[in-house]
Formats: structure tokens, C-alpha cells, sequence
């Protein structure tokens, strides 16, 4: 099981969407889809969803065409949209089934059940979507996306407006079923990523500028080497201005002190010429959120 995405491109007009992006997800591990507004992120998942078609080049999920055979990719994909599509005016449970009988499932009542209690909706399951929180609608649809167990599962922000304690409850389902599922999901929260996600696709502007595991991504050199620096007492922060480095105060006696290139020497240096009260110094280690604003900034 796994997507396979090769040189998809999809122009509308004068725009292009995506531009002759490729990249792979494989079964058994969560595949983090990451880009700014308007980078290619949903139009990717309705394509590969089988909802809206491309204007050249291939997605493969779990081996069928989704340009050749949308309908069966849909019966083998689990889809969560950006903006949940939900009936509003139908009860959760009553929703569940309805999606269920849509998918032709057997034992239709078990699988409401199953999903009822996975997605931790037992207490909400007589009440109208309508009068659901954004969280609990969240639930529904993931729900929706789960109850014919499928091969494939397709997350746009799954976690969007969920309080922290329903963020650990999501996350364990996604995790869960990710065993034997191909995982795809969206999202804005570089912490959701590093809680989540085994590996990193990043797109800006219509391409993909990064593809590598977390761990991989969070070791890139950035073009910025950072230092947490701790005094005994406040100091002149001109002393390192002066020295082109740039220096930023975190508090009352700790500063960032920042440089393109390893500045260790220069500030001892400077700290042995002053002979400032130094504490310690602490090279800071590269966050995924910094390396995703390097890959998509000015770009």
C-alpha cells in the first residue's frame, strides 16, 4: 500500500497549481504534508482523492490510477477535507450509518459502533451535527473517513479546533491507524508534525522543496547557527552588534546571539576581553518550524 505521486501538475488558466511534484507515502507510516497558504497542499489531496482531476502526470494509490479509476481509489480512501462537508441537520449516529450504507458495508451497526467509540464520540452520538462543537464535528469526520476501514487515509488539518485534551485523544486514532494504513495529513502545527509524522513533504509555491524524514529535516544547516547566551548581570549588547553578530534579549540576563557562520570564538572572545560575568552558552538545536520557514520564505 502506499501513494505514489509523479510529476502532477494541475494548471487552471494562466496558474499553475503544482508543478511537476513528485513524492511517495508508504504503509505503516504517517507522511506530513506541510506548505504555506496557497501552496498546493488541498489541490495535491483532491486530486490523489479522486476529486478533481489534473492536468498531466500520475498519482498511484495503492496501484490504481486515480486519473484512470477515480471511483474505486474512493473505495479504498479515507478522506477528511480542509472544510468538513458534513449534514448538518442529520444526528451523529444516524450520519455514520448513512455513510456506511453509502460504501455498501456489512454489519453496518458494529462499524457505527466501532467508529462511535475510536473517535470518542459515545456522548455526542444523539445529537444533531449542527449542534456540535468544531471539535467534536472533527471527530465525525474522521469518523466518516475511517468506518470502511481503508487502505489509504487522507487528512487536510484533521486536528483543526480541537482543545488540547481532545489533541491527544485524535491523535492516538490517527496513530492507531496508521499500523496498516497509508497516512497523509496536512497541517499548520509543527508540533502536531513532530508528535505524528514519520516523514516530511514540503511544498511552496507549487513545488516540492523538501522530502525527508522528521529527524533528517530538523539536521539541515541552516543558514543561521543561533546561541542562548546567560550572564550573571545585564551587558552592552553593542559589544556584539559591533562584532556584526546579531543579538536579541530573551530576558533580564539572557540573550540570542545569532550569525551566519559558528560564532562560538568571537563570543568568548568577547567575553574574555570584557571579562563579562558569563554563566553559559548554549548552541541551539535547529526546530522543524525553523527549517520550514527557511525552505518556504521569499520563495
Amino acid at each position: 500500500m502506499s501513494i505514489i505521486v509523479d510529476q502532477l501538475t494541475k494548471v487552471y488558466g494562466a496558474q499553475k497549481a503544482l508543478d511537476a511534484i513528485s513524492f511517495e507515502a508508504s504503509k505503516g507510516k504517517i507522511t506530513g504534508f506541510l506548505g504555506p497558504n496557497g501552496a498546493g497542499k488541498s489541490t495535491t489531496m483532491k486530486i490523489a482523492t479522486g476529486y478533481i482531476g489534473h492536468t498531466s502526470g500520475s498519482v498511484l494509490v495503492d496501484g490504481v490510477d486515480v486519473g484512470r479509476e477515480p471511483l474505486k481509489v474512493k473505495r479504498i480512501t479515507g478522506y477528511l477535507p480542509e472544510h468538513n462537508p458534513l449534514y448538518l441537520d442529520m444526528y451523529v449516529k444516524e450520519y455514520l450509518r448513512f455513510v456506511a450504507s453509502a460504501y455498501g458495508l456489512k454489519e453496518t451497526p458494529k462499524k457505527v459502533s466501532d467508529m462511535i467509540e475510536m473517535c470518542g464520540l459515545e456522548r455526542e452520538q444523539h445529537k444533531k451535527i449542527r449542534a456540535l462543537s468544531k471539535g467534536y464535528r472533527q471527530r465525525v469526520g474522521l469518523a466518516q473517513s475511517l468506518i470502511h476501514d481503508p487502505s489509504v487515509l487522507i487528512l487536510d488539518e484533521p486536528t483543526s479546533g480541537l482543545d488540547p485534551n481532545q489533541l491527544v485523544e485524535i491523535r492516538k486514532v490517527i496513530k492507531e491507524a496508521s499500523k496498516d494504513k497509508t497516512v497523509i495529513l496536512s497541517t499548520h502545527i509543527m508540533q502536531e508534525v513532530e508528535a505524528l509524522c514519520d516523514k516530511v513533504v514540503i511544498i511552496n509555491k507549487g513545488k516540492i522543496v523538501a522530502d525527508d524524514e522528521v529527524s533528517n529535516l530538523k539536521s539541515l544547516k541552516s543558514e543561521v547557527i543561533s546561541y542562548t547566551v546567560a550572564f550573571e548581570e545585564e551587558i552592552n549588547i553593542s559589544l556584539f552588534e559591533e562584532a556584526s553578530l546579531q543579538i536579541e534579549k530573551l530576558d533580564r540576563n539572557s540573550y540570542r546571539i545569532s550569525s551566519k557562520a559558528d560564532a562560538r570564538k568571537v563570543i568568548m572572545k568577547i567575553v574574555g576581553d570584557q571579562e563579562l560575568p558569563l554563566i553559559n552558552i548554549t548552541k541551539e538545536e535547529q526546530s522543524l518550524e525553523g527549517v520550514f520557514q527557511e525552505l518556504t520564505k521569499g520563495k
